[in-house]
């Protein structure tokens, strides 16, 4: 039986026939499309501006009453993956990461300097590289230096990415002890084929069990399983198990994202072209077992490619149509303010939105001069903040109301009824619905909003549909 196709896809849905049916249509809708992790793609982005023009609209936040996300940017590993798109430094010396605080303490205070006073934190989340590859007394160091500049609280949501083969329980304590009630331990594939081909040699089972069960001692409320599907050496068998794992370990959250060929981003990825990423069909079947498990296992799918517990908040904001998305992830607080510290750390205010340096001499040599660490920026068109909102409320929600075709976007009618055609869409009173089957191709559905992609019926060679 199929539920109802507006918000999260409920277990009770049944899914592997409708996945049948969107293996039918990968040559149609198997394209290449941002994450939408925020509108324009960073690499739409048009322009620059002037440290002081950024420091004016820092200045917004004194006294506002927008909802504020932080992003904290800690970019060390102890090793690189081959699949990585990450901003990291490789390093395993502390002093290294202390003179990493340093400069970050330095940015810090520049950033609340042109605030002008401790704008209150809603949501706080430290991502990598590894965050938790800094000790005790590192993590201690940066939530006060961070708590010194902002109004950070008990009511303040807080969330850490982390390597499980590094989280000891005396660590999980001190990440509560600051405040951490969320983690997302990064998982990508437990089968040693696909970990050799990647680099990620030391990813044993046992480790990210460990860490799950003492995540939970320590008190963590919400364990989030990072996986990647599409990766070198990877198998619809082998992912399998990796998916049978996450489940036994009864994650809350589990995040599904697909391999991106991107060999642009860093030179290490052009060595990924070489081993072969998984495409077309093969990927897609890796996705449609990920969904046929985790919703056969209790699992509601939201936005593109994440799975939560069916009483998590994020389901019931979904179903109310009330859910939202900043670069950090979901959020149930629409129009929150974005900001970004560390290298390569992002930004969004008022519509501003911003990039630091993610050249980590140039970032050091900015800061320690205290001056604004700024890369590229843009400022968004009424045209952008038009998208921007359609865009984000589809991938949230998977729905578009009817007051969100605006101005030239009334043309995009035409391509929905071609998407209803083929059962991805209905048509409602009040809005556009996104049914199970066209779930499979949510963010292609987005790029139609997406006035900087090009037509979406273009053959690619590589798919960011699923």
């Amino acid at each position: 039986m199929q539920c109802d196709p507006v918000g999260p896809v409920h277990p009770s849905t049944s899914l592997r026939h409708v996945a049948d049916k969107a293996a039918a249509l990968l040559s149609q809708y198997d394209v290449a499309v941002p994450t939408y992790g925020h509108y324009p793609s960073r690499r739409d982005w048009t322009g620059v501006f002037t440290c002081d023009a950024w420091t004016q609209q820092l200045s917004t936040l004194h006294g506002s009453t927008v909802p504020l996300a932080l992003h904290v940017h800690l970019p060390f590993c102890d090793s690189g993956c081959l699949s990585c798109g990450g901003l990291a430094t490789l390093t395993s010396r502390a002093e290294r990461v202390d003179q990493y605080l340093d400069r970050l303490e330095h940015e810090i205070d520049i950033v609340a300097r042109a605030i002008g006073d401790r704008p209150r934190v809603h949501e706080m989340h430290w991502g990598g590289g590894t965050p938790n590859l800094l000790d005790d007394e590192q993590l201690a160091r940066l939530a006060d230096m961070l708590q010194h500049a902002f109004d950070i609280d008990a009511q303040t949501k807080c969330s850490i990415d982390a390597d499980p083969r590094l989280a000891t329980p005396a660590q999980l304590n001190t990440l509560v002890s600051l405040g951490f009630r969320r983690i997302c331990f990064g998982v990508q594939d437990l089968d040693p084929a696909a970990r050799l081909a990647t680099g990620r040699v030391h990813q044993p089972e046992q480790p990210l069990r460990d860490a799950v069960a003492q995540a939970r001692i320590a008190g963590f409320d919400c364990v989030e399983l990072e996986l990647l599907f599409g990766l070198p050496g990877q198998g619809a068998e082998s992912f399998a198990r990796s998916l049978t794992t996450v489940v036994e370990l009864a994650a809350d959250r589990v995040a599904c994202h697909g391999a991106a060929r991107v060999p642009w981003l860093r030179a290490h990825l052009k060595r990924t072209d070489d081993l072969t990423l998984q495409l077309g069909r093969e990927r897609f079947g890796m996705f449609r077992d990920a969904v046929c498990l985790l919703a056969a296992s209790g699992y509601a799918w939201i936005g593109a490619d994440h799975f939560v517990r069916a009483d998590d908040a994020l389901v019931l904001a979904a179903d109310d149509g009330r859910l939202s998305r900043t670069g950090m992830g979901y959020t149930m607080r629409a129009g929150t303010n974005m900001l970004g510290l560390g290298t390569g750390a992002m930004s969004e205010l008022n519509g501003w939105c911003v990039q630091n340096t993610a050249d980590p001499v140039a970032w050091q040599r900015a800061v320690g001069a205290r001056q604004l660490p700024l890369e590229q920026g843009h400022v968004r068109s009424p045209d952008d903040t038009d998208r921007a909102a359609a865009i984000t409320h589809l991938l949230c929600n998977a729905e578009l109301p009817y007051d969100l075709f605006l101005g030239d976007m009334y043309e995009l009618v035409d391509r929905f009824e071609e998407f209803a055609a083929d059962g991805l869409v209905e048509f409602q009173s009040e809005r556009v619905v996104v049914t199970p089957l066209g779930r499979f191709f949510l963010r292609a559905l987005c790029g139609t909003l997406d006035a900087y992609r090009v037509a979406l019926d273009l053959p690619v060679r590589y798919s960011h549909a699923v």
